[in-house]
């Protein structure tokens, strides 16, 4: 069976994909997992450590060759504020509830589909348009290529 041993950033890893996965976000975030590529072939996810894979990014096969990370189109709520204030307000409620986050190019918010979020954010004032997209939300300050929930706490300032 194939073995993904290493993940790198989309742009970096240069070779034409052997093939390609297409994952949702809540399944882009791993570290060791049988998967099937989009042609259904099986292979092993084996990374280091858990990683939070993007769109674009190439799982690097220990025999050689690139199966290239898809964003699936999945069910999501796009977020616009009527000001920057309310949507600066509404963007740290959402990230209060250590919800993933995804802000367009446009200044709307993404989240993937939850109807009590969606009926808190309009409660802010916020118009909310239900669709089908992929969902790249924000890494975080402490992501360097993965996702780490860690937080520092230091007293020195």
């Amino acid at each position: 069976m194939r073995r993904a041993i290493d993940a790198k950033p989309a742009g970096t890893w240069g070779d034409a994909p052997t093939s390609s996965v297409t994952l949702a976000f809540e399944d882009r975030h791993r570290r060791r997992i049988r998967m099937h590529d989009d042609a259904g072939e099986p292979f092993l996810l084996d990374l280091a450590e858990a990683t939070q894979l993007r769109d674009g990014d190439g799982l690097m096969l220990q025999e050689g060759g690139v199966i290239a990370v898809r964003a699936a189109e999945e069910r999501v709520a796009d977020i616009t504020a009527r000001t920057t204030v309310n949507a600066t307000r509404i963007a740290w409620h959402i990230g209060n509830r250590h919800t993933p986050l995804q802000v367009l190019a446009d200044g709307t918010l993404r989240i993937t589909y939850d109807h009590v979020l969606i009926a808190m954010v309009e409660g802010l004032g916020a118009a909310v348009t239900e669709g089908v997209a992929s969902f790249q939300p924000e890494g975080g300050a402490y992501a360097a290529g993965h996702h780490d929930h860690g937080h520092s706490h230091d007293t020195d300032h």
